[in-house]
């Protein structure tokens, strides 16, 4: 109840409060390189601060599941390629930094939804994904996506979607499958995107960042 209680105040005021707040990367078991896109959220974080007035911390910090720090950073961010797992403790403090007003985006780097499904059941085992609309305000937060999420990279050439965790009409948990905003986050260099493609990254980027923190 304490962390709860203290997660509320800390999220009171938006992005107002943003000075100098860091937001995290989970750092997950199972196998699944929760490390990937090294660059991805640095260069977030710096198109945030430029372009949508929030003044984040440049350097994100990692996080554990079942650690009490985790209550300390409104926004988590998770990502990978491969096997997910949550012991039973670490889905506990993950549904109560959630409920508490935590937000957690997961974007799937290719290859994580099969085990992220499995993991998710036990964080909310009476809750399901559920896709967002195109009209959710989380595509129009700053920048408008009037289609929904951006495809990023083809993957398996499916179309892209963002599905999300409720908790009473509060999204806590968005999933972005297929798209790999993440990878158009990163540096040029490393995935050769062409610009158009990164700057789409990254405005999506912000429009869940503007959301996770005012909502």
């Amino acid at each position: 109840m304490i962390k709860k209680c203290f997660l509320v105040l800390l999220l009171i005021g938006g992005l107002q409060f943003i000075q100098a707040q860091k937001i995290a990367l989970l750092k997950y078991n199972g196998g699944g390189d929760w490390y990937a896109n090294p660059t991805g959220l640095p260069n977030l974080i710096a198109f945030c601060n430029q372009n949508i007035e929030t003044k984040l911390d440049p350097k994100p910090v990692t996080v554990n599941p079942a650690g009490p720090e985790i209550f300390m950073y409104p926004f988590v961010h998770m990502t990978g390629h491969g096997n997910v797992i949550f012991s039973e403790s670490e889905a506990e403090n993950l549904r109560n930094y959630l409920l508490g007003g935590g937000f957690l985006h997961i974007d799937d780097n290719y290859g994580m939804r099969e085990y992220l499904i499995s993991a998710l059941k036990k964080v909310f085992p009476d809750k399901e994904l559920k896709e967002l609309p195109a009209s959710h305000p989380i595509f129009h937060s700053e920048y408008q996506f009037p289609n929904g999420l951006p495809k990023i990279h083809e993957h398996d050439g499916k179309r892209p979607q963002a599905l999300g965790i409720f908790d009473d009409t509060r999204l806590v948990l968005l999933f972005t499958f297929e798209s790999d905003l993440g990878d158009g986050w990163e540096n040029e260099e490393v995935h050769h995107d062409p610009k158009e493609v990164r700057l789409k990254a990254l405005k999506m980027g912000a429009n869940i960042i503007k959301y996770a923190f005012e909502n």
